[in-house]
């Protein structure tokens, strides 16, 4: 071997060397870096997870809510809809109190009209009857 190829030979083993000690280094940061990463993942997990419980007790509370809001919506829906059917029977009930009443009321009257009617016109038939016979009498 030449001198040159033993230098090169020794660059060689000093780069290999190199390269394996970085390698080396990286792994170490590497497993560092990840036993970091794992403390903090366990923390943020302690931290969280009250938190998600939290969040799950705020959607159970909302759900129970949402149902005891429509709960009591389906409940006003039935209150005015018995409210207005109600109030078409008392409507009923009163238009037929008064207008029954008030339409007997009107033939009555129509009725006294009619008689009324036919009184005077038989008092203006003899009136104009006895008119006749004077007027007959008074001709002669």
């Amino acid at each position: 071997m030449s001198g040159w190829s033993e230098v090169f030979l020794g660059v060689i083993a000093v780069a290999t060397l190199a390269i394996a000690i970085a390698q080396i280094g990286v792994m170490v940061a590497t497993s560092a870096a990840l036993r970091r990463m794992e403390r903090l993942a366990d923390r943020v997990e302690r931290e969280v997870w009250p938190l998600v419980g939290h969040l799950n007790s705020i959607g159970r509370d909302a759900a129970r809510a949402a149902s005891l809001a429509a709960t009591q919506v389906e409940r006003a829906d039935r209150v005015f809809a018995d409210l207005a059917a109600r109030i078409e029977e008392t409507v009923a009930g009163v238009q037929s109190a008064i207008v029954a009443p008030a339409r007997e009321g009107r033939a009555l009257i129509s009725a006294f009209r009619a008689a009324f009617g036919a009184i005077l016109e038989f008092r203006h038939s003899r009136a104009r009857q006895g008119r006749a016979e004077d007027d007959d009498a008074l001709f002669i």
